[in-house]
């Protein structure tokens, strides 16, 4: 494979520092400064016209008297001057560059419109770019620090990635005084072409990053964004804090990046699919990745709390309400082992208080005894220094005592002096020990939300459930019979149409226009009804009178639609009224009213909502958000978000509601999004719920042309599962293979299929000895973003506990998005039946249809059958001189 895309962005074997300077107090002297104290080992050519000399070193007056090779370009210059010189490093041959200068997005249409220029100038020479308005690089290993900032930074294994100068310095400035260090650190600035997701790929496969901070403002592309968080966060833990989460704070960030700003709710929903954790300060920051990065997991969010005093123990349960982190009920064979082991008087209940006067026994008993409860995910073990309390003996029996079990401990010997030794005992140990309950429980909360978002990062929906196809075309001739009238409020009756095209079952609705209509609709529908005003211009009926329930006379029929309209007219006199609608009254009287909607983020696309539904939806705000595409769990996960998820459950007279009709409706507003990109918003209150299923009783949809990529699936933030890729094939031998693009719970399959290769195989593949793929390269493998990758497995007895994988084929698309890397394998019993052929065209059919132009790949010299199998395919062979071993192979598609 080539080397990283960002390799001479944090790797450079040269920088040219271009407005480098002797005056440290500027930004290109303290650049220039850092670089060679930093013990930087490549080659430093420093450019200025100004200067013969700069710090002892040869200056130049431009990039193109430099007679030498450039990885690395750091520019310190005026912006309206930064065109001519980055035309001069494309010509130069330069790798890479990093503008810390500012002027540009953030000061207007002026701006934005040089940062394009500089943008287009790069991507045309093919120069990754970071910046402009950023602070810099630093990668410590190398000695690199191409940074303003006067913090010393050590080597570690935490990388930070955010687009604030400032946010970065502060924090730098923090960590070196806690004596925290850093693999890698890049401020992005305004993400004019390098983003967040380009960074987040080099740090995935980084081995010298462990963990990695993201601090947000904005973002500029979504879909790139989702990529590259996803990618990491299957590798290693990815902890996030953005700015901007009030209104005041949004604005800020806008103006200061110049990125778009989406919803903070939103940004919540995108971080939780995405598998990272949010958190919502710098301290916050930084135990999470410690802890995350320490490998302590939980099965269950269920925390159980330990405590020789009942106020602490409260302040940690507060603390855990606060956060949603449920308190463990203990089972009742653990009450008894506890009222055995424990004095009387303990508190029978979780937080388990024993008492003032514990000692190392009884604290190792307890932990014990509560760890081996099912219902008990972790502990968290709480002592505070009294006059009988032994420290330091209770510290060494909680760890033998945690010794028996899996599930994570934490501990918080609070106070200072007194307890300092038992503290640096737990540190010994591995044990995560925090000062304060408060931060405690937030740590068990990180634990439980990354082991949540990772359990969603998993899911891979396709667009479509598994249950009866929708009728898009069908949908779709509504909504464009609207959009050639020019209207973008479809009717309750075409939003109704809209929903049964989708399968949500919807309440019959008869258009009428004058009062007599309204009658014979009202006789045909069987009184009583209910009669709702239909006008495109309002949203809200009941909030203008446009709303009349159980009219159950003929007479009054009539009578309540010219009320009704007279009403309307009067408080809304500029309004279109086209007339009323006619509904019957359901008879539910179990029913729970819901609200399903989907709403158009700025940055994030289409958003699912869900929560509880009726006229006083605003008052309760009881919503929650999830991006779709949405499948059973993630739809489940959705409804138990919310405060009504316990409303549908079994209450006083009210029976269970069908959860399970519920779960599919979501399902199907997920193919809604999917399928019908015109879609913008969509409100379905209430959809009553039962014990029989769901009704939409009032649907409202909003259209548009879409405005984003004209590609499928182009307006989502996530790529759906691709199954219109799933065929059938038959080999010459009559055997059935399933071809389909891989997925996550393909895992054991990979495995089995790479171990099953033959010692030649597997080296003619990753060009190396390998026994057995390790964990990080499996999720990399079967966890893929299907938007700029793909990996089609061929497989026998699919869905079988026989199941076998024949041979993979994937792409990895490049940063140009026009060109690809591949990679094919073919298990070596099943070689020499056209399954490789096979694969590879499927493969490039893909690949052109997602208009990528050429096709690349790197194949061993002695592998020889792969080589003819690319000729076959008209791939162009290129041996290379320097590496006789490798053939670079390649095709326009």
């Amino acid at each position: 494979m080539k080397k990283q895309y960002l390799a001479k962005v944090f790797e450079p074997t040269s920088v040219a520092v271009i407005g480098a300077s002797e005056r440290v107090k500027s930004v290109g002297g303290q650049i220039l400064h850092n670089l060679l104290v930093s013990d930087f080992q490549g080659e430093i050519y420093p450019v200025n016209p100004k200067h013969e000399t700069v710090n002892g070193l040869k200056c130049y007056p431009s990039v193109s008297a430099i007679d030498h090779p450039i990885d690395l370009a750091v520019i310190i210059i005026p912006a309206k001057h930064i065109p001519g010189v980055m035309h001069e490093c494309g010509e130069h041959g330069v790798g890479a560059a990093v503008v810390l200068s500012a002027g540009f997005s953030e000061i207007g249409k002026a701006g934005q419109y040089l940062q394009n220029e500089v943008v287009d100038i790069a991507r045309t020479h093919r120069i990754p770019l970071v910046g402009p308005n950023c602070l810099g690089v630093i990668r410590p290993k190398v000695g690199l620090n191409v940074t303003f900032a006067k913090s010393s930074v050590k080597c570690g294994h935490v990388a930070l990635v955010a687009q604030s100068g400032a946010f970065c310095t502060a924090l730098l400035d923090w960590a070196d005084t806690q004596g925290h260090g850093f693999s890698a650190v890049a401020s992005l600035g305004a993400t004019a072409d390098v983003g967040f997701g380009d960074v987040l790929d080099y740090l995935a496969i980084d081995p010298e990053t462990h963990s990695i901070l993201l601090y947000v403002e904005g973002i500029s592309d979504a879909r790139s964004f989702m990529s590259g968080l996803r990618i990491a966060a299957r590798l290693k833990p990815v902890i996030v804090v953005k700015s901007g989460r009030n209104e005041s704070g949004t604005r800020a960030a806008v103006s200061h990046t110049g990125a778009l700003v989406g919803a903070d709710h939103v940004f919540d929903a995108a971080i939780q699919r995405a598998g990272a954790v949010r958190v919502k300060s710098v301290s916050e920051l930084f135990a999470a990745a410690q802890l995350l990065a320490s490998g302590t997991r939980v099965e269950g969010p269920r925390l159980a709390i330990l405590t020789n005093g009942g106020g602490p123990g409260v302040m940690a349960a507060d603390r855990a309400a606060d956060l949603n982190v449920p308190l463990a009920e203990l089972s009742q064979p653990t009450h008894n082992k506890l009222s055995e082991a424990l004095p009387d008087h303990w508190s029978h209940s979780d937080p388990v208080d024993i008492l003032g006067d514990a000692d190392p026994s009884r604290y190792g008993k307890a932990t014990e005894i509560i760890l081996a409860d099912k219902g008990v995910d972790g502990i968290l073990v709480l002592l505070t220094p009294q006059a009988m309390t032994d420290p330091t003996g209770c510290a060494h029996a909680v760890i033998e005592a945690a010794k028996k079990s899996s599930k994570p401990l934490l501990t918080c010997w609070m106070g200072e002096g007194l307890v300092e030794a038992g503290r640096k005992v737990f540190s010994a140990a591995g044990i995560p020990q925090f000062r304060s309950p408060e931060a405690s429980v937030e740590a068990f909360g990180y634990l439980a939300c990354y082991r949540r978002n990772q359990k969603a990062l998993l899911q891979a929906p396709g667009p479509l459930s598994k249950h009866q196809e929708p009728d898009v075309d069908g949908a779709r001739l509504i909504i464009e019979h609207a959009l050639s009238e020019r209207r973008t409020n479809l009717s309750s009756a075409e939003s109704k149409a809209v929903m049964r095209a989708f399968q949500i079952p919807a309440s019959p609705c008869i258009n009428v226009s004058s009062a007599a209509e309204a009658l014979v609709a009202a006789e045909g529908v069987g009184l009583p009804v209910a009669m709702k005003i239909n006008s495109p211009d309002i949203t809200h009926k009941s909030d203008v009178g446009g709303v009349r329930l159980n009219i159950g006379e003929p007479r009054s029929v009539r009578t309540a639609f010219r009320e009704m309209i007279d009403s309307v007219k009067t408080q809304c006199p500029d309004v279109k009224i086209d007339g009323a609608t006619i509904e019957p009254m359901l008879e539910r009287p179990h029913a729970r009213e819901i609200m399903i909607g989907i709403a158009t983020d700025p940055v994030f696309g289409p958003i699912i909502s869900f929560g509880a539904g009726g006229t006083a939806i605003e008052i309760f705000a009881d919503t929650n958000l999830a991006l779709p595409p949405l499948n059973e769990y993630l739809s489940k996960e959705l409804i138990e978000g919310t405060r009504a998820s316990r409303y549908l459950k079994r209450f006083r007279n009210l029976p269970e509601a069908n959860l399970g009709q519920l779960v599919d409706a979501l399902q199907r507003i997920s193919e809604i999004v999917c399928e019908l990109p015109e879609v913008q918003e969509l409100d379905i209150n209430p959809l009553l719920v039962d014990e029989h299923g769901v009704i939409a009783v009032d649907a409202r949809v909003v259209v548009a042309r879409p405005a984003t990529s004209t590609a499928r699936y182009g307006h989502m933030a996530i790529h759906p599962y691709p199954i219109e890729l799933v065929t059938q094939w038959q080999l010459a031998d009559g055997t059935d293979v399933v071809v389909r693009p891989i997925r996550p719970e393909d895992a054991k399959l990979e495995q089995e299929f790479v171990q099953s290769l033959s010692v030649e195989s597997k080296y003619f593949r990753f060009m190396q000895s390998l026994q057995k793929l390790t964990p990080t390269m499996l999720a990399r493998f079967t966890q893929i973003d299907y938007d700029r990758e793909m990996a089609l497995v061929a497989v026998i007895r699919e869905g079988s506990c026989e199941a076998e994988m024949l041979g993979v084929v994937r792409y990895v698309s490049n940063p140009d998005r026009h060109s690809c890397e591949f990679a094919l394998t073919v298990a070596d019993i099943w070689q020499r039946h056209g399954i490789g052929r096979e694969m590879m065209s499927r493969l490039m059919a893909v690949a052109r249809d997602r208009a990528i132009e050429v096709m690349e790949g790197e194949v061993l010299s002695n592998n020889a059958k792969m080589l003819a199998l690319c000729e076959r395919l008209g791939f162009r062979i290129a041996h290379n001189s320097l590496e006789p071993d490798v053939v670079q192979v390649r095709r326009h598609l």
